[in-house]
């Protein structure tokens, strides 16, 4: 890595040389500013305003603005002489510990790499006392022409330094924070705690820059002629109406993501929170109650139907019957009818009459 400063670590009377290299790296897609009618660059030109003309860098030096508005150029000569120790020098002032810094402090990072051979055996013995004493040492550096505090603290088998604000450049925090009075129950405080429990810890290893590979895909995708990849959409905002639903949602989501149960086992039964109506979650799995009642109420209603389609059998039967001891009357009766036309249409036989004998 190439280093970005050579100067050495003052430890009390012991000096040790080192180089000074970054300890991060962006990787964030950067765009340039084009001329929107035909992609043409758009480049900024430095203008010298007295004789109105680009001028190149080698023209431009440093100048310090008064408060009359005039400028006293300043040299990197006038730079060189200023009376610090810190100049080429990280001096350490301090060993603290390290809960003791305000992460709000917290600047840019970097390695310290020994400067050569000679550098080996202090810098390790720097490492091992600030692992020993497991705190972490304050330093003042000078960097990019201003004085700067730095921590340094052992990575591994290095020591790493966080560049650190003045406690000045940190701002208040105030005006921040919520003006109103707001009462937290012990309820919604211990489903939050289910919540951080059920959510568990993350391997910082295992995220990554989504945004970027996004916008990476986009930018392949214009750059092939074809159309961007569309936007699944974001959850929909809004106002939190019912705390309480809201975390209870909260801890069966994170339960079902990690593959657990949907319920609040979390919680001491004293301590479990009554039973509420939770809204609705695009895109959420049904709940086992939930499954419940929708299979008894299609088992319910499908044995509805059975009856109904039983009773109706039942009524057809009937109505069938009940026509054909119609259909059979109405033959008998026919054949009556029939009968008696036959009777009245046949003349009876006389009977001989026998000779009265004399």
């Amino acid at each position: 890595m190439r280093s970005i400063w050579n100067g050495a670590v003052s430890f009390g009377l012991v000096s040790i040389p080192v180089k000074l290299v970054n300890a991060t790296e962006n990787h964030a897609i950067s765009f340039r500013q084009i001329h929107t009618q035909d992609g043409g660059r758009i480049r900024y030109r430095k203008f010298c305003e007295l004789e109105d003309r680009e001028v190149t860098g080698a023209e431009i030096g440093k100048g310090y603005e008064d408060a009359d508005g005039t400028i006293v150029p300043i040299t990197e000569e006038d730079l060189s002489h200023l009376p610090l120790t810190t100049a080429k020098t990280i001096e350490i002032v301090a060993f603290v510990p390290a809960d003791s810094i305000d992460p709000l402090q917290m600047d840019a990072a970097y390695y310290l790499a020994p400067g050569g051979a000679p550098a080996a055996k202090p810098y390790t013995l720097l490492r091992e006392a600030l692992k020993r004493s497991n705190k972490v040492a304050i330093a003042k550096f000078a960097l990019r022409g201003r004085e700067r505090l730095g921590m340094l603290r052992v990575v591994g088998d290095a020591i790493a330094m966080h560049g650190l604000l003045w406690p000045d450049e940190v701002r208040a925090a105030e005006g921040v924070a919520p003006d109103t009075a707001v009462t937290v129950r012990d309820k919604e405080l211990d489903l939050a705690d289910a919540l951080m429990n059920t959510l568990g810890e993350v391997d910082l290893e295992d995220l990554r820059d989504e945004y970027r590979e996004a916008v990476e895909e986009v930018v392949a995708a214009k750059a092939a002629g074809e159309a961007p990849p569309e936007s699944p959409g974001a959850a929909a905002g809004g106002k939190v109406l019912d705390l309480m639903a809201a975390l209870e949602s909260s801890v069966r989501w994170a339960k079902e993501a990690r593959g657990g149960e949907a319920e609040v086992h979390d919680l001491p039964p004293s301590r479990r929170p009554a039973s509420r109506p939770t809204p609705k979650e695009t895109g959420a799995k049904k709940s086992t109650s939930t499954a419940k009642k929708t299979t008894a109420a299609k088992k319910t209603t499908s044995g509805t139907k059975k009856s109904t389609s039983t009773t109706a059998a039942k009524k057809t039967a009937a109505k069938r019957t009940a026509a054909k001891r119609t259909a059979a009357a109405k033959k008998t009766t026919e054949k009556a009818t029939e009968k008696k036309a036959t009777a009245k249409k046949t003349p009876a036989k006389k009977t001989p009459q026998r000779k009265r004998s004399t």
